[in-house]
């Protein structure tokens, strides 16, 4: 095997793994935070806990970060790959005899997708900073419910995050289960099993976010 497979295999293999991570990380995300929804005491008890403990502060945050860069600029890098492979754009898009749509603009939905993470880091992580080492406030174990719902009364702001989290569910869609046949995982896709969980995920994990957003802006 050349060695231009085998370093293409291998970004294949770290932007897969990076994607999974994320997947993990976004499960979590959307389990803490449809607490506020269901049980808002719960809700505020857990995000003082992700936000006060220094093991997810100081290793899982930064880790978190790190596998966002690396999956995007690899996706990046990839993305050029691809192209410069096919130098032939396609004539017409003419259904499933091209790709996908979304398959072939993973970098587009992307890239939107990380600027929407730039304005939820903003949101949140920022804001996070600014009360424990700015301000240095005292700890209060039940702002996180009020803080969340103020970031839900502008309806410019809602719609921003329902975009983008449609944006997400199409990347998802094809990069999910992209990400377990790039492990070499396409005989269990053929099975439809693991296929038809990740399509689910992408859609209903970003599909009960847009509800969470929703319901705090309706709640007001």
């Amino acid at each position: 095997m050349s060695a231009l497979v085998k370093s293409s295999l291998a970004r294949k293999w770290v932007m897969a793994l990076s994607g999974l991570f994320l997947v993990i990380f976004l499960t979590q995300h959307f389990v803490i935070n449809i607490t506020s929804v269901i049980a808002p005491d719960t809700f505020n008890e857990w995000s003082h806990f992700m936000g006060y403990n220094p093991l997810v502060q100081f290793v899982a945050q930064p880790i978190l970060i790190g596998g966002l860069i690396v999956h995007f600029i690899m996706g990046i890098v990839l993305d050029l790959q691809n192209r410069k492979a096919r130098p032939v754009k396609y004539a017409k898009f003419s259904g499933n005899s091209n790709s996908q749509w979304v398959s072939r603009n993973m970098i587009i939905s992307g890239l939107v997708v990380l600027a929407f993470l730039g304005l939820h880091m903003y949101d949140f992580w920022v804001h996070e900073m600014t009360v424990k080492y700015i301000d240095v406030q005292p700890e209060d174990p039940t702002r996180y419910l009020p803080e969340l719902k103020e970031k839900f009364v502008n309806p410019v702001r809602v719609g921003i995050y329902v975009v983008s989290f449609i944006l997400l569910a199409m990347h998802l869609w094809h990069g999910f289960n992209s990400s377990f046949q790039s492990m070499g995982a396409k005989a269990i896709n053929k099975g439809d099993g693991l296929r038809k969980a990740t399509y689910a995920w992408s859609v209903l994990i970003p599909a009960g976010f847009i509800f969470i957003a929703l319901y705090h802006f309706f709640s007001h």
